[in-house]
């Protein structure tokens, strides 16, 4: 009997258990299904208070960028401008006429020799050292992609021959697009120092870039996000990347330049291709993210929502090319009817979609570029390895050219104390010859004495003749004498003394 009452009790338990587990689930699905649900309505209505806060966000950022200008290219209209004569510090956007000038000179594949002066500057710099010969096509892609100041001095001097001929044909050529507003003084676009007095207008820069997109050269180099280039003699290779950071975060965007001074603050030259539209931007002195305010111009240019005078980006309206600077009033635009926000939150996820098509299309081209650099990495190594084996070879060669000059100059050292000793024998030769001719004057002499020797000799030969031939007769008379007196009888001595002086007298 409490066997039975136990069970029982126990599954009574296990019943009421399973009802209130039951229950318990049901509040939590409930539960679980009303926050769902509270997720999904916050989600469906944060984009449109964020949409709002972003566009007036961007109007306030707007309001700190001192001037701007938007305008299509092969477009006599202009888009959006705040300030557009306002005279302002381009700071290196001055290098885009440095580099067009350098392009129309016509000398892109020469080598220039780097002075001391172009090396002597205030960063940022590529690094060249004195004595380096690059071409100037390398210099023009170190000052447009790197905005390097060693490179942009190093062409002015190459051109001109020094910096104060190359600004006035700055200045000159300046004049000649148009740029009535501008005044340059140094090809880097420095002002501070010697160089104060760099100023510009966003509408002289607009003129400058219009003029520069033109050349084919300038479009192929104002594309480039890094530059890659090698010195002539040493073979050392650049690698210099670029500081527009615009072409990594808007899929549009194609350059050109940027420049940054602490007077001149953040400045960009601009330029994004779309749907057949070619937008140029121009914007000097930005105080806040000039890369978000620049992709949201672009996109309010190319989807033709230009504010109208009524709107809240009535400071920034151009009529007719001038500027209006009025207060800005943004609680007007963002105050609208839920139908319309709504409506502009689909257009405005539609042409999200289409972005996002469009920028997984980008990417899909920029892996395709990636490969692309990839193997021309891989050639440019290669190329490397050529033109290291090469300078091998060539240091071999000039290394045999040395050995080969040295065994020259010992062979003229040789052939100079040869010749030397050649001078040294024709002189011995003629001391010799003198001598000899001495020996010949002397030999002639003595045969001059000899002859006088012998004719004295002779002379002397004909006297003794002729007193052997006065001789003779008396001789002879002796022996007569002698026969004579054989027959007579003798004579005394004394008479024969006699007769002898008697006969030396009769022959005398």
């Amino acid at each position: 009997m409490p066997h039975h009452i136990l069970t029982s009790a126990i599954s009574l338990s296990r019943k009421q258990a399973f009802r209130t587990n039951r229950k318990l689930t049901e509040l939590i699905m409930q539960k679980s299904t009303l926050i769902a649900v509270l997720v999904v309505i916050t989600a469906m209505i944060s984009p449109l208070f964020l949409h709002a806060q972003t566009r007036d966000d961007s109007l306030q950022s707007q309001i700190q960028i001192n001037s701007y200008i938007v305008k299509e290219t092969g477009s006599s209209k202009v888009l959006m401008a705040k300030d557009i004569d306002r005279p302002v510090s381009p700071a290196s956007l001055t290098k885009i006429l440095t580099c067009i000038m350098a392009i129309e000179s016509g000398r892109m594949d020469q080598d220039v020799l780097i002075t001391k002066e172009s090396t002597m500057v205030e960063p940022s710099k590529a690094g060249f050292r004195q004595g380096d010969k690059i071409k100037l096509i390398d210099l023009v892609k170190a000052a447009m992609v790197n905005s390097s100041n060693d490179a942009a001095f190093a062409i002015a001097i190459y051109l001109s021959g020094n910096i104060d001929s190359f600004v006035a044909s700055m200045n000159y050529k300046a004049k000649m697009i148009g740029m009535k507003n501008s005044r340059f003084t140094n090809p880097a676009g420095f002002d501070k120092g010697i160089y104060v007095g760099n100023i510009s207008t966003a509408e002289d820069l607009l003129r400058l870039t219009e003029y520069a997109v033109k050349n084919p050269v300038f479009n192929q180099v104002a594309r480039l996000d890094k530059a890659v280039f090698m010195e002539q003699t040493t073979h050392k290779v650049y690698c210099l990347r670029t500081h527009n950071k615009l072409l990594d975060k808007y899929p549009y965007a194609v350059g050109i330049k940027t420049g940054y001074t602490t007077k001149a603050g953040g400045c960009l030259i601009a330029r994004a291709i779309k749907d057949g539209k070619d937008i140029l931007l121009v914007m000097l002195n930005a105080k806040t993210d000039r890369w978000n305010v620049a992709a949201n111009l672009f996109d309010m240019a190319f989807m033709d929502r230009v504010p109208n005078p009524d709107s809240g980006f009535s400071g920034h309206f151009v009529v007719q090319g001038h500027s209006r600077s009025e207060a800005v009033a943004p609680a007007k635009a963002v105050h609208k009817s839920k139908k319309q926000v709504i409506a502009e939150q689909k257009s405005n996820n539609k042409s999200k979609k289409q972005v996002i098509a469009e920028q997984k299309s980008n990417n899909k081209s920029k892996k395709q570029m990636i490969a692309v650099q990839k193997s021309n990495s891989k050639s440019k190594r290669q190329v490397i390895a050529v033109q290291k084996s090469n300078s091998k070879s060539k240091k071999q060669v000039i290394a045999v050219q040395k050995s080969n000059s040295k065994s020259k100059r010992q062979v003229i050292a040789v052939q100079k104390s040869n010749s030397k000793s050649k001078r040294q024998v024709i002189a011995v030769q003629k001391s010799n010859s003198k001598s000899k001719r001495q020996v010949i004057a002397v030999q002639k002499s003595n045969s001059k004495s000899k002859k006088q020797v012998i004719a004295d000799q002779k002379n002397s030969r004909k006297s003794k003749k002729r007193e052997l031939v006065a001789s003779k007769p008396v001789r002879k008379n002796k022996k007569k004498v002698t026969l004579t007196l054989s027959c007579k009888p003798v004579v005394p001595s004394n008479q024969i003394c006699n007769n002898d002086q008697a006969y030396r007298n009769v022959a005398a």
